[in-house]
């Protein structure tokens, strides 16, 4: 399987984590007024560009988990860790700390 030129990552979540690039934060607000870099939001949703092979059960059973790369995630607005990695401003989540998945 190839791999795109975005995923080469030097970077691989463990266990039930997953690693997302946030989306920007809206430069205007619905009313049209722009807004300045002080006043803007953390982003809360992000793309998926890996995931963790997943948690490992008591019995040794590795559970799947539900999102994939490619899917926009929504998570809480101080949810995972921010990291920097090839000049990219990531966040790594837990699967519990995504809250939910947009539907295409």
């Amino acid at each position: 399987m190839a791999k795109k030129p975005e995923a080469a990552l030097s970077l691989r979540p463990l266990d039930d984590r997953v690693v997302v690039e946030p989306l920007e934060a809206e430069e205007k607000t619905s009313g049209g007024i722009l807004l300045p870099d002080t006043a803007k939001q953390k982003p809360q949703q992000g793309k998926v560009i890996a995931v963790g092979p997943g948690k490992l059960s008591e019995k040794g059973v590795r559970t799947v988990v539900g999102v994939k790369i490619g899917d926009t995630v929504l998570f809480g607005k101080y949810s995972g860790s921010d990291v920097e990695v090839s000049s990219r401003e990531l966040k790594i989540l837990r699967e519990s700390d995504i809250l939910a998945k947009l539907a295409k």
